[in-house]
Order: structure tokens, then C-alpha cells, then sequence
């Protein structure tokens, strides 16, 4: 089919969900495709699904000027009515992606949670712990169950987490999505992928589930578990620190109410780092 080139800001080309979307010609039920049309109704289009069948895509999503032929940005999910359907529109997450989501309503059937769309997404009593509240927001990761086909979540992370060998080495820059947290500190979800964790005794600064921060891979070990940190490692880490403290000072007309003799505490929470390296630092 041949691609036609809607206007700059049309809907049919929102920005993908967090983990992209599918172009490899075979539709994915919880995810971003990018799909041809096939025909239009008076009540929207239908778009080739491939081995999915015909999808439609309701007119209100339909972008102005789309004519079959025309590859259109989707996202697949069931609608309320059970029914697979298309919209433009971009969920908060899609399947394979660990999210933090608001609880909205519980029932006999499990927790819904706000993910962006029309429908709300479940997490069955099966896959929670604690019992989840409505008005509360959690870690969950979003899957297609295989049985019913249907897009669900889950808010017991660990299992869902990587079991491979982790394609990190140490040092690098990492994205953390903080999930939990353990007797040696914090959990967290890396690059969407595997998990680790920042031990508290090294963590300067107050962390929750469903922070999103920077960090570096300190070590992985041979068990294939892996350590993280927050700062930059070596003088790399100094040096970065000593510019956001000349940052902080010349915020401050110059000047700071802190010294290497303050408390370990007043200078975790201005700088998020130990006493030693804020020392450091500064020499």
C-alpha cells in the first residue's frame, strides 16, 4: 500500500506509547501498529489486521483526508463490549511495558486501572498484592494473557521481570522505574526490562515507587543479579556534582548555609549524595 503524507500534528501519527510501536506487518493486540486501510464506512474504516482480521477504526479517530491505501498509527485493545478495535489515541502503556497507574474503581473481579483509554485496565485479584484501592496509584506491569487474549495487568513485578542474561555493563546509564523496596533498599525496574537494586546506605534522597530516575549499573553479579547506584561513577561522578553545586551558588547569590562539617542528612537532602562525596566535591 502506499503511504500518504497527512498534515504535520494529525492524529494518525501520535507519538508511540513508551515501548514503541509494531511495523513488522503482523498486528499486536496491545501495542502500536502501523496499519493500511482497507476500506471506509459511514462509521469510520476498517484497517487490514492481517492474520487478526479487519479492524475498525471508529470515525471519530479517523484523521481528515485518510483514504484506503493510507498506513494509519493505532492502538489495538478490546473495547467494552469485548470487541477488538482501533483508536489514535495513545494509552499511558501498552503491553510489555512496567507503568505506575491510578486505581479508579475495585470490584469481584479485580482492580481497574486509568491507562489513557475509554476502557479501563484490569488487574485481577490473582496478580495483586496488597489488595489494591481505588485512588491509589501502583507499579504494574501490562501483558496479553495468552488464554483469553485480553490485555491485563499485573502488580507482581518480579515475575515479570527479564530472566536473560542483562545486556548492561558496568557504568553505564540506566532509566529506573522504582517499584519496591527490600532489606537492602530499593527495587527497580531498568530500562523496562530487568530488575536491580540501589542499597540504602547509598541512596541520599527520598525514593517511591513509581519514581523515575537516572542511574548507573554499579556491578552485576555473577548470578546475574545487579547492583545500581544513583551517581555518576569515579571522577566522572565528582565532577558533575561539583558543577551543580557552583549551579547551587550562584542561584544563591554566592553563597550556601553548608560545609563539610554539616550533618550527613542536611547534605543528603540538598544534593541527593553522601557526606564524602559532597566533600569531595568541593575540594
Amino acid at each position: 500500500p502506499r503511504l500518504r503524507v497527512l498534515p504535520a500534528g494529525a492524529a494518525a501519527f501520535a507519538s508511540p506509547a513508551p515501548g514503541g510501536y509494531s511495523d513488522s506487518g503482523m498486528a499486536e493486540i496491545g501495542k502500536r501498529n502501523s496499519l493500511a486501510i482497507i476500506k471506509t464506512v459511514a462509521f469510520g474504516v476498517y484497517l487490514d489486521g492481517g492474520t487478526l482480521g479487519e479492524i475498525l477504526l471508529p470515525r471519530r479517530y479517523v484523521p481528515a483526508g485518510a483514504a484506503p491505501g493510507d498506513r494509519l498509527d493505532v492502538f489495538l485493545y478490546f473495547d467494552s463490549e469485548d470487541r477488538l478495535i482501533a483508536t489514535t489515541e495513545t494509552p499511558l502503556a501498552q503491553a510489555g511495558d512496567f507503568a505506575f497507574l491510578e486505581a479508579v474503581a475495585v470490584n469481584p473481579t479485580g482492580a481497574f486501572l486509568n491507562w489513557g483509554l475509554p476502557k479501563d485496565l484490569l488487574v485481577p485479584w490473582s496478580e495483586q498484592r496488597p489488595p489494591m484501592k481505588a485512588g491509589k496509584k501502583y507499579v504494574v506491569y501490562v501483558y496479553l494473557d495468552e488464554a483469553s487474549r485480553r490485555i491485563a495487568a499485573s502488580a507482581k513485578i518480579d515475575k515479570h521481570l527479564a530472566k536473560t542474561p542483562p545486556p548492561f555493563e558496568a557504568g553505564r546509564e540506566v532509566d529506573l522505574l522504582i517499584y519496591g523496596r527490600t532489606e537492602l533498599g530499593y527495587k527497580a525496574v531498568i530500562n523496562n526490562t530487568h530488575g536491580g537494586v540501589l542499597y540504602e546506605n547509598e541512596v541520599f534522597r527520598e525514593l517511591r515507587p513509581g519514581d523515575r530516575v537516572k542511574g548507573y549499573v554499579r556491578k552485576i553479579r555473577d548470578d546475574g543479579k545487579i547492583d545500581l547506584r544513583l551517581g555518576k561513577p569515579g571522577a566522572e561522578g565528582v565532577d558533575e556534582l561539583a558543577g551543580r553545586i557552583l549551579d547551587a551558588l550562584r542561584a544563591n547569590d554566592g553563597f550556601l548555609g553548608i560545609t563539610d562539617k554539616s550533618p550527613a542528612e542536611f547534605v543528603g537532602r540538598l544534593f541527593g549524595v553522601s557526606k564524602n562525596a559532597f566533600k569531595a566535591a568541593v575540594g
